[in-house]
């Protein structure tokens, strides 16, 4: 295939050529992170230099949460492993088109063991434009279908090296990085504030009911540091189980309920239509809709009772068991497949349910009841029958009355966040190609400020 044929027509000024030749005009290269020989188990620790894994490549970022770390010495054993601003990491296995910008913040990190590493050098091309061009559909199918594999696909230095790029007068490389990363810079933004969100109602979820903070600060005779009416919610000594007096050990079934979804099938699936969330959409926090396959308005009507509500919160049965997220809001609410299940307590969305299951030890549970030999599969009953303190239900609903307006804020954000990559997703295709040019671009970007 001709890389013309990839893009398709550009104006005049652009040029078409190859990401191995952008790197060489520019004097970097592409290189495989070090191979196990050169990287042990036995040589991670608890504090050092982060090691890029191809599970810490995000959108177009390093993902800090779980990252591994190395001795100073055995970084500067695999100095030329290093990463710098500007560089670009890719998963060299699986989810081959997956790749983050390397930013101040990791500069001096490793581009660890199953990474590939992109330096573009200096001048030719500008590497926020690169790492947005990488992002182009029509690209990330090139990637994928010249990666080898019969199973799993794989990426080496020559696929990379050989992959169409575009490149406009650095200028308008600039400009063009500038728009859409207008649009990135919110989304993470959000992302941030969600974190901070929750991070809020998990910590008082915490201290109430894990910790029993109320509690014990009672029974130690310290000064309350709750309002009143909260303060007296709570029972001044703990029992001899380490519980607060009086509250009766229940478990997650006593507080709401669970629905599997339908089992559609092969046949059932379409190009597009009524989506339907599947085992991969279900995310941290979040459901996924850009996961998801599609069904017929007809189908999806005789199963109505499997069609969700923006803010439902959804568990995994199947492979990531036990990990849960919310449905954002959506124009084009989704059915639930099998393998999924819907929390359905009474009243509707419980915060206190949610943080129940956020907390990582509901993760963990769901885990150790997993049972299968070639993934870990969980039934709702065995999720319905984690252990939770259940306290009184005026103590739960003052919970709720906290942690409610904290929730529905993030779930906010995660709407303002999918029209802010509909937007980007909208426009990076059209910048790439020239059919709109960075004024225009200006303009739709105005409308979702």
């Amino acid at each position: 295939m001709d890389i013309e044929d990839v893009l398709g027509s550009i104006p005049p000024t652009w040029e078409y050529t190859t990401l191995g030749e952008v790197c060489i005009r520019g004097g970097g290269n592409i290189q495989t992170g070090p191979f196990g020989s050169q990287l042990h188990a036995s040589d991670y620790v608890a504090k050092g230099i982060p090691a890029i894994m191809p599970a810490n490549i995000g959108d177009n970022r390093i993902n800090e949460n779980g990252i591994a770390r190395i001795r100073e010495s055995d970084a500067i054993r695999l100095e030329r492993y290093r990463v710098k601003p500007g560089d670009i990491v890719y998963s060299r296995r699986g989810d081959v088109e997956r790749r983050a910008l390397i930013r101040v913040r990791e500069d001096g990190w490793l581009c660890g063991t199953g990474c590939l590493r992109v330096s573009l050098g200096n001048s030719v091309t500008d590497p926020a434009y690169a790492a947005f061009y990488l992002d182009h559909p029509a690209v990330r199918e090139w990637i994928v279908r010249h990666a080898h594999g019969a199973t799993m696909p794989n990426l080496n230095t020559e696929i990379l090296s050989n992959c169409p790029f575009v490149l406009p007068p650095i200028e308008e490389q600039k400009y063009i990085a500038t728009t859409l990363s207008a649009l990135d810079d919110k989304i993470e933004l959000n992302r941030q504030m969600n974190e901070t969100l929750e991070a809020m109602a998990r910590a008082v979820f915490k201290d109430w009911f894990v910790d029993f903070g109320p509690t014990r600060a009672k029974a130690e005779g310290r000064p309350p540091y709750l309002a009143p009416d909260l303060w007296s919610l709570f029972p001044d000594r703990l029992d001899d189980e380490g519980k607060p007096e009086g509250w009766i050990g229940g478990c997650l079934g006593d507080v709401t309920d669970l629905q599997n979804g339908f089992a559609f099938k092969s046949s059932d699936w379409q190009e597009d239509g009524i989506p339907v969330v599947k085992i991969g959409s279900v995310k941290p926090a979040v459901v996924d809709l850009t996961q998801v396959s599609f069904v017929s308005a007809e189908l999806a009507s005789e199963r109505a009772t499997f069609r969700l509500n923006v803010g439902d919160v959804l568990v995994g049965l199947t492979g990531y068991v036990g990990e849960t997220g919310r449905v954002p809001p959506t124009e084009n609410p989704p059915l639930l497949n099998q393998r999924v299940a819907r929390f359905s307590a009474s009243g509707g969305f419980s915060p206190f349910v949610f943080s129940c299951v956020r907390d990582p030890a509901f993760k963990i549970f769901a885990e150790g009841k997993g049972h299968g030999s070639a993934q870990a599969n969980v039934s709702t009953r065995d999720l319905l029958s984690y252990p939770i303190g259940c306290a009184e239900a005026p103590l739960i609903a003052a919970y709720n009355e906290i942690a409610a307006p904290l929730y529905e804020k993030s779930l906010s954000n995660l709407g303002e966040m999918s029209t802010l990559a509909a937007t980007r997703d909208l426009l990076l295709p059209k910048l790439m190609s020239g059919e709109i040019r960075v004024q225009d671009a200006e303009t739709a970007l105005a409308a979702v400020a």
